[in-house]
């Protein structure tokens, strides 16, 4: 069984406190296994890979409730049933939603922030996805990276091909590869050998070298050229090399990097444009937004 959106969520953990109040973990695990989750599903983490899917949903939804007065939380991490929850529990509806729990003027004031809506508004109005607030946040920000990176990509391929020779050296840089600024440079020099773009240090202290092959492509890089390339890094007796494309590999192209005593790595045009991103090469931070949780050990007593 797939994992429940948070809204799905909201009526089982009413009814897993609906005989006594439990710890939080144990509501968990009990909605975890109403659903009959698998290991993998409960171990499924959010992009951030800070809590696990399940867990944010229950904790979401143990919010909402609370917020709503069908649920108290009466000590640190405890989840306690309340009279309206039982109500609630009697006489709602099967799913529990956000638009439904609208009806009680606490939560509408808490999620809407809209004083001046009507009540029969409020009621009425439904979200768009089942998201917890903590996976929409996550999604936008994907889908913000995601549009940057094909602007990059877009950006990268209607460059010139010596640009682009370059860009793979000051990625190479950002990466913590190159040693010096100056020394890096040198990359872009051509070394005489058919199949390699340029050579640029592993470390500060060249202990290694990484020979590299950066093709500004449309069209997908075939086996052919990589084995190519891969003749070029034997006769140089060279250990690592790295083939960079802004389109994209076939899959012999791939099957022929693998296997070998030379370790190549292949990056094509998406994975450039993630390392970009991740690197700020060709991009600058807009706009940070902090999020911040409840410190719990501030108000131990203990």
């Amino acid at each position: 069984m797939a994992i429940p959106d948070f809204q799905s969520v909201m009526r089982p953990v009413l009814a897993a406190v609906a005989s006594g109040p439990l710890m939080l973990s144990e509501v968990r695990e009990r909605v975890a296994d109403e659903f009959q989750l698998s290991e993998e599903e409960r171990n499924e983490r959010l992009p951030s890979g800070k809590q696990t899917v399940i867990n944010n949903r229950v904790g979401w939804a143990r919010t909402y409730l609370n917020k709503a007065g069908l649920l108290s939380i009466p000590s640190k991490g405890l989840v306690q049933i309340t009279e309206r929850g039982r109500e609630a529990l009697a006489n709602g509806p099967e799913r529990i939603t956000v638009g439904w729990l609208k009806r009680y003027p606490e939560f509408a004031d808490f999620h809407t922030a809209r004083p001046t809506d009507s009540p029969a508004s409020i009621v009425q109005a439904e979200p768009a996805i089942d998201a917890t607030p903590d996976e929409q946040l996550a999604n936008a920000h994907q889908e913000l990276m995601q549009s940057l990176a094909d602007e990059l990509l877009a950006q990268v391929r209607s460059a010139s091909p010596v640009f682009f020779e370059q860009l793979v050296v000051d990625l190479m840089i950002a990466m913590g590869y190159g040693g010096s600024r100056k020394e890096a440079g040198r990359a872009t020099q051509a070394t005489g050998d058919d199949g390699i773009d340029g050579i640029i240090k592993e470390d500060k202290l060249g202990l290694d070298v990484i020979y590299l092959q950066a093709k500004r492509w449309a069209n997908t890089v075939h086996r052919p050229e990589i084995d190519k390339f891969i003749g070029a890094l034997t006769r140089q007796r060279a250990r690592k090399g790295v083939f960079i494309t802004t389109s994209d590999f076939s899959v012999g192209a791939r099957e022929a990097a693998l296997g070998l005593d030379i370790k190549v790595v292949l990056v094509d045009g998406i994975e450039l444009a993630r390392l970009m991103v991740e690197n700020n090469l060709g991009c600058s931070v807009k706009q940070v937004f902090e999020v911040k949780q409840l410190d719990s050990d501030y108000f131990s007593e203990d």
